[in-house]
């Protein structure tokens, strides 16, 4: 029997990719992985709690905290600022793995901070599939709606540099292949 290790998954792929989704499943079948909750600019939408979905923070507290170095990473998306907090990873860490839930710009810049961190990305079985779901989602302006898709494009251009791609195109398998590949890093 081998021990598993602690370990940083950051998690991420496109919006619409079906991220939020996956490591929510993943959780309720592993509640031993950790998620830190990211800080962001932007106003909550509805449903969303402070410090439970999010760390809502002004602009002005979150360049604060970005010049006295609290933040992981961070990323400006789209017309808001998104960022981890140091803290909470090396805190959350010390109990057990861990997954970020972040943009792939995050993403790469934990990897040059934390080089043990696997990166998971996920991807939709296809660009047309991903704006479906982004417009059943209703929250997109048609404005919006073209810079993700063409963010998208751009985030899936990065995908070779993961450690481990997942399509998801079956939320059930999807979610089996996540917990095989954190299963199988967590042993490594």
């Amino acid at each position: 029997m081998s021990l598993r290790t602690n370990k940083l998954f950051v998690i991420s792929g496109p919006s619409g990719a079906g991220k939020g989704t996956l490591v929510a499943r993943v959780r309720e079948r592993r509640p031993d992985l950790g998620l830190t909750v990211s800080a962001t600019t932007r106003a909550p939408r509805p449903g969303e709690v402070d410090g439970v979905n999010y760390h809502f923070l002004s602009d002005e507290e979150f360049t604060r905290r970005v010049e006295t170095g609290d933040f992981l990473e961070w990323a400006q998306v789209f017309d808001h600022r998104y960022g981890t907090l140091v803290s909470e990873v090396e805190h959350r860490l010390e109990e057990g793995s861990l997954i970020l839930e972040i943009d792939v710009q995050g993403a790469l810049n934990v990897r040059e901070r934390f080089p043990e961190a696997v990166l998971i990305f996920i991807e939709p079985p296809s660009l047309e599939v991903l704006e479906e779901r982004l417009r059943n989602r209703g929250t997109e302006s048609p404005e919006s709606m073209e810079l993700r898709l063409q963010t998208a494009r751009h985030e899936l251009a990065c995908a070779d540099r993961y450690d481990a791609r997942i399509v998801n195109d079956d939320l059930e398998t999807a979610t089996r292949e996540l917990l095989d590949t954190l299963d199988r890093y967590e042993r490594i």
